[in-house]
C-alpha cells in the first residue's frame, strides 16, 4: 500500500453543467497539477470500468452524483464496489440530495463518504480542498 497517489486522477460523475463547472473551477484553484476525468452520466461513468480492466490506471478517488441520466450513482457504486479489482476505490458521493434514504442506501453499497454540495463557491471550494487533501493525499490506496 502507499500513501503517495497525488499524481493519479479525480473521477467526477457530475451531470449538471453548473456543479460541474463549480467543482472544475473549485479543483482548478487548487493548482493545475490534479487531473480531474469527466463522466456526465452513469453509463459513461461504468465505461471508465472497461478502461480500467484494460489497463489504463484508475483514479485516486470517485466523486459521485447521485442523480444521474441514463444510469443512476446508486448503481454505478453498486457496480464499482462489487468490482473484485476495483472495489477499493475510494468513493465520495458529492450530491445535492440529504435524503435520509439516499444516504443509507450510498452506504449500504459501500461509499466511503457521503457530501451534500455546499450553495455557497467558498464553502464549496473549502469542501473540495478537504476531499483532495484527505482521499488524494493522505489516504493510502493499496497498490
Amino acid at each position: 500500500m502507499t500513501g503517495e497517489h497525488g499524481g493519479r486522477s479525480i473521477l467526477l460523475v457530475e451531470d449538471n453543467p453548473v456543479d460541474l463547472d463549480l467543482a472544475l473551477r473549485a479543483f482548478a484553484r487548487r493548482g493545475p497539477d490534479r487531473r480531474i476525468e469527466v463522466a456526465r452520466d452513469g453509463e459513461e461513468a461504468l465505461a471508465y470500468l472497461r478502461r480500467w480492466e484494460q489497463g489504463h490506471p484508475p483514479p485516486a478517488l470517485v466523486l459521485l452524483d447521485i442523480k444521474l441520466p441514463r444510469v443512476n450513482g446508486l448503481e454505478v457504486l453498486r457496480q464499482l464496489k462489487s468490482h473484485p479489482r476495483f472495489g477499493c476505490l475510494p468513493v465520495v458521493m458529492l450530491t445535492t440530495s440529504g435524503e435520509d434514504a439516499d444516504v443509507g442506501q450510498a452506504y449500504e453499497l459501500g461509499a466511503n463518504s457521503y457530501i451534500i454540495k455546499p450553495v455557497n463557491f467558498a464553502r464549496f471550494i473549502e469542501v473540495t480542498e478537504q476531499i483532495e487533501q484527505y482521499w488524494c493525499l493522505l489516504n493510502a490506496l493499496p497498490s
